[in-house]
C-alpha cells in the first residue's frame, strides 16, 4: 500500500519567533516501522512551507491508501484541514491521526472531524504495524488495540495497548524521507533523537507520564551512539538535541552514552533536559567533556508553595544548586518557567519573574499555564468549569485559556511580557549574546520589549 504521513500546516510561536522547525520524529519512527512492507512518503508541510493546496498536489502525484496525520493540540483543526483534503483527493483512503491531543480526546476528536477514520492513541509504532494488516485486508479493527474509530456510525473505543518495553527494537527514525538540509537553528543544520520514553514525576500541567506511560524505559547507550554515528556521518550533522524528558534520570545511563561519545571521538554540539534533582557535578562534567553545550531545567516557579502544589517535588535550593554546578562544568542553561498556576498571585508570579533573574541564567524561558488534554490540571479545569475556551487554536502557551483566582487574564499577559522584558534587557544578558554573536536572541528581546510597550499602552487607553 501507498501510505503518507503527514505533519500540518502549522508554526508554532516558538517556530514563528525562531525560524525553525523541529524533525516530525514520530512520523519518522512509524515510516521506518512501515517501509520494509510498504511504500511511504513523509510530507513536513510546516518545514516546507506548503499550503493545502501544496499538499493536495502532492498527495495527488502519491495516490495513497492510508495518509496518516500528527498533531498537537493547537495544531488540531490544520490536522481536520488535511484529513478533508486526504479524503477530497481520494474519497476511499482510510485518514488515521495520531499524537497527544487525540490520545485523549479520541472520540471528541471524530465528532469534530467527519474525515478521520481512525484515532491511534499513545504510542504507534506497533498499533500502526496491526492497524495496517488489518486495512489491507479488509479484516476486522476490533481486536487492535490501542485505537478508537467508527463503525456503522457508532464510536467504537478499543483497550489501551501496553507500552513497549524494549524500546532498542524500534527501528531508527527514517530521516532519509525528511528534508533533512531544512531543519536548522541560527542558520545551522541541525536534528533531534529520542533516547528514551516515559516519567514517573506526573507534573499536573504535563502529559507525559499518561502518554508514554509512568515508568521511564531507556535505549541502551550502545542503540544511542549508534544514531548519533548514523547522524554525524551520513547527514554531516553536528548539533543535536535530546528530546527526552529528563535525559539524567538514569545517572549512570546518561554518564556511559557521554564516556562512548568521547571514546568514539563524535564531534558533536548537543543539548539536553534535566530535572534539578538528577543533576551531579560528576555527570555535568562527562555531559559537557561530550559535547553538550547547553541544559534545559525546568524550574517552573519560583515560590516553593507554587511548586508543591503542582508536583514538582523539587525545592528552591535545588534549583540553585543544580544550576551552580551546570555552569561550573562550563555548559549554558536554560531556565523554563511557567506562569498562571491556580494558587499563582501577581506576588507568587513576580516571585517567579525575579527568581529567574537571580539565577546565573544563560536563557529563561517563561509560558503562560495551558491546561492540554492529558494533564491532571485540564482535568481540574473542566471539573470546575475554569476553561476560558474549547478554541485548541488559542491553547499556545501565551494566550490565557483558563480562567484563575487571583488574575486576570490581561494581567496574565501583561505579566510573560513584563517577564521577558525584565529578564532579556539587561545589559549582561545583551552584551553576552553581542559577545557570541547570538544576534537572533538580540532580534527577541526586542520584539519582547515593543510587545510590552504596546500592551502597556493599550491598557492605559482602555
Amino acid at each position: 500500500m501507498n501510505i503518507c504521513l503527514v505533519s500540518p500546516p502549522y508554526n508554532s510561536a516558538v517556530t514563528s519567533t525562531l525560524g525553525s522547525s523541529s524533525p516530525p520524529l514520530g512520523l519518522a519512527y512509524l515510516a521506518s516501522v512501515l517501509r520494509k512492507e510498504h511504500k511511504v512518503k513523509i510530507i513536513d508541510s510546516a518545514t516546507l512551507n506548503y499550503t493545502l493546496e501544496d499538499l493536495r498536489r502532492e498527495l495527488k502525484s502519491f495516490n495513497p491508501d492510508i495518509v496518516g496525520i500528527t498533531s498537537v493540540t493547537p495544531s488540531i483543526y490544520k490536522a481536520y484541514a488535511v484529513a478533508k483534503v486526504a479524503k477530497e483527493v481520494r474519497e476511499d483512503c482510510t485518514v488515521v491521526i495520531g499524537g497527544p491531543h487525540v490520545t485523549f480526546l479520541p472520540k471528541e476528536t471524530l465528532k469534530e472531524c467527519k474525515y478521520i477514520d481512525i484515532v491511534v492513541k499513545g504510542e504507534g509504532e506497533e498499533t500502526i504495524k496491526e492497524l495496517t494488516k488489518a486495512i489491507e485486508k479488509n479484516g476486522s479493527l476490533e481486536e487492535v488495540r490501542g485505537i478508537t474509530f467508527r463503525k456503522n456510525g457508532l464510536i467504537r473505543d478499543n483497550e489501551p495497548r501496553p507500552f513497549i518495553k524494549d524500546i532498542d527494537s524500534i527501528p531508527f527514525p527514517s530521516r532519509d524521507l525528511l528534508p533533512m538540509d531544512l531543519y536548522q537553528f541560527n542558520g545551522v543544520k541541525y536534528t533531534t533523537v529520542l533516547t528514551s520514553r516515559g516519567c514517573p514525576f506526573g507534573c499536573s500541567f504535563c502529559s507525559s507520564s499518561r502518554l508514554f506511560g509512568g515508568y521511564w524505559r531507556g535505549r541502551s547507550p550502545e542503540n544511542v551512539i549508534e544514531e548519533l554515528k548514523i547522524i554525524r556521518e551520513d547527514y554531516k550533522i553536528r548539533d543535536i538535541e535530546l528530546m527526552d524528558d529528563t535525559f539524567t534520570l538514569n545517572r549512570k545511563r546518561a554518564e556511559e552514552i557521554c564516556d562512548r561519545i568521547v571514546k568514539e571521538g563524535l564531534d558533536i554540539a548537543w543539548s539536553a533536559s534535566s530535572r534539578v534533582d538528577t543533576i551531579n557535578r560528576k555527570l555535568a562534567e562527562k555531559m559537557r567533556k561530550a559535547g553538550c553545550w547547553i541544559i534545559y531545567l525546568g524550574i517552573e516557579s519560583g515560590n516553593q508553595k507554587i511548586l508543591d502544589s503542582i508536583g514538582k517535588k523539587i525545592t528552591l535550593n535545588q534549583v540553585k544548586k543544580a544550576v551552580k554546578i551546570v555552569k561550573n562544568a562550563g555548559i549554558q542553561v536554560l531556565g523554563s518557567f511557567i506562569l498562571g498556576f491556580p494558587e499563582d498571585t501577581v506576588q507568587t508570579i513576580k516571585q517567579t519573574i525575579n527568581f529567574a533573574k537571580k539565577l546565573n541564567l544563560d536563557y529563561a524561558q517563561f509560558s503562560i499555564l495551558t491546561p492540554y488534554p492529558g494533564t491532571p490540571i485540564f482535568d481540574y479545569a473542566v471539573k470546575n468549569g475554569l476553561l476560558l475556551t474549547k478554541d485548541w487554536s488559542k491553547y499556545t502557551v501565551i494566550d490565557p485559556v483558563m480562567k484563575l483566582k487571583n488574575l486576570t487574564a490581561r494581567q496574565l499577559k501583561s505579566l510573560l511580557q513584563k517577564a521577558y522584558f525584565s529578564f532579556y534587557l539587561r545589559p549582561k544578558i545583551i552584551w553576552r549574546w553581542i559577545k557570541n554573536r547570538q544576534f537572533i536572541f538580540v532580534k527577541d528581546a526586542i520584539k519582547a520589549v515593543v510587545d510590552y510597550i504596546r500592551e502597556r499602552r493599550y491598557m492605559r487607553q482602555t
